[in-house]
């Protein structure tokens, strides 16, 4: 057991620090995307002009933004579970069941994984968006049109993301069965209110 807690410890590290850049990126393109979505209000229903850009640039930053925190929610615990049967078995059926899931979801994740890298590296990630432009000059006076690929990209670092935080839950619920839980690091949560 001792092996496995030498390699869950930097691997807890790793997905605290990496998860809370991604956790950060994440809130700055929820702003992003109230940002584009209040522009486009702005300019559709007071100004009866509707600019081609802010939808998809809402979509790309909603993108980024679900790539980005899925990872903490599934480290977690976040995500919908049906938790009822591993909770009513006895306790290492319990934990069998979890661990057994936990492979499972990693076999998808991998299989994910293979097919995010297409979609970044294949056909459909050569195209560009349909209204999405960035400068290329300082005067403001040269566009290019952003590349599909960069919107699949954010799937793909979630896939990514969300593959390792699923190896360390599954060394955890190791570690857990051979009874060293209380050994293990803790997983940090946001406290969200005033007193406990």
């Amino acid at each position: 057991m001792g092996g496995l807690l030498a390699v869950v410890r930097p691997l807890s590290a790793f997905n605290r620090i990496i998860l809370k850049i991604g956790r950060g990126i994440g809130v700055v393109a929820i702003g992003l995307m109230v940002l584009a979505i209040l522009i486009q209000v702005v300019f559709r229903y007071v100004l009866n002009n509707a600019l081609p850009w802010p939808d998809e640039a809402a979509r790309f930053c909603m993108l980024w933004m679900t790539g980005l925190m899925a990872p903490t929610a599934f480290r977690r615990g976040g995500f919908v579970a049906i938790d009822m049967l591993a909770i009513a078995l006895p306790r290492i059926a319990g934990q069998l069941l979890t661990l057994f899931l936990l492979l499972m979801s990693l076999l998808v994740l991998v299989f994910a994984v293979k097919i995010g890298w297409s979609e970044v590296t294949g056909f459909g990630g050569k195209f560009a968006t349909a209204s999405l432009y960035l400068p290329t000059s300082a005067a403001f006076d040269e566009f290019f049109r952003v590349p599909r690929s960069w919107m699949m990209l954010s799937l793909l670092l979630g896939v990514i993301m969300l593959t390792i935080v699923n190896v360390e839950l599954i060394l955890r619920s190791i570690i857990s069965m051979l009874g060293g839980e209380d050994d293990l690091p803790q997983i940090e949560f946001i406290k969200i209110g005033g007193a406990d």
